[in-house]
């Protein structure tokens, strides 16, 4: 599946040559110009990153983007005409991963797109899933959204998203998830579930990802 790419931006012709040269490297680009609709577009469409123009009409860059960085981790390259020191460090700071000033190649921006998804994905990508594992951190992002995991709950969805289809009954998920052999009760795991499929709901409504098979246990599965 194409990693869709949200390019922000009111100059029309612009955001259509940004969109052609994203779609030649394989993404898929969507466009849109006002600013005032663009949170809702992207709490509904989950965007694998996003081409923020700074000057919009509706709401300004910096503002969007910082009113995604309060719900979501999703990469933000900010574009712009104003070459201020005062923009570039006010735009970094409010959490965009990229800047870049006007005039610029439409190659160099797709290079920039793909450099900053790949240091997005520094974690484990489970692949057709948007779902991003980072055991260092012991962070998880769903479509760039952090799922805002416990220990426990993250150590769960590793091991399950590991092999995917495979069915793992409760007694395997709690030697696995408590090496340490102390006791708890056989529905630990059932809670623990629960709670990371609410996570995941709340990002993916549609798309549980974390499947029970009645009387044998869970599975992760892609789709």
């Amino acid at each position: 599946m194409a990693e869709t790419i949200l390019i922000v931006e009111d100059e029309e012709k612009l955001a259509r040559v940004l969109a052609d040269y994203l779609r030649q490297a394989g993404f898929s680009p969507v466009c849109l110009g006002d600013g005032a609709i663009v949170l809702p577009w992207v709490r509904e469409h989950h965007p694998d990153l996003i081409l923020l123009d700074l000057m919009l009409p509706g709401k300004g860059g910096l503002e969007i983007c910082k009113e995604i960085r309060a719900f979501s981790s999703l990469p933000i390259i900010m574009t712009t005409a104003r070459v201020e020191e005062i923009d570039r460090l006010l735009g970094l700071e409010l959490g965009a991963d990229d800047y870049m000033c006007k005039p610029f190649s439409p190659r160099e921006v797709v290079a920039r797109v793909k450099a900053v998804l790949r240091r997005a994905a520094g974690g484990a990508m489970i692949p057709a899933t948007g779902l991003i594992l980072d055991e260092s951190r012991y962070r998880a992002t769903l479509h760039g959204h952090d799922l805002d995991l416990t220990a426990v709950e993250f150590k769960l969805l590793q091991f399950l998203a590991a092999t995917p289809g495979r069915i793992y009954g409760r007694e395997t998920l709690m030697d696995r998830i408590y090496p340490d052999e102390r006791v708890v009760a056989d529905r630990t795991i059932d809670s623990h579930i629960k709670k990371l499929r609410r996570k995941i709901a709340a990002v993916t409504p549609d798309n549980q990802l974390i499947n029970s098979v009645y009387g044998v246990g869970y599975k992760f599965e892609e789709q």
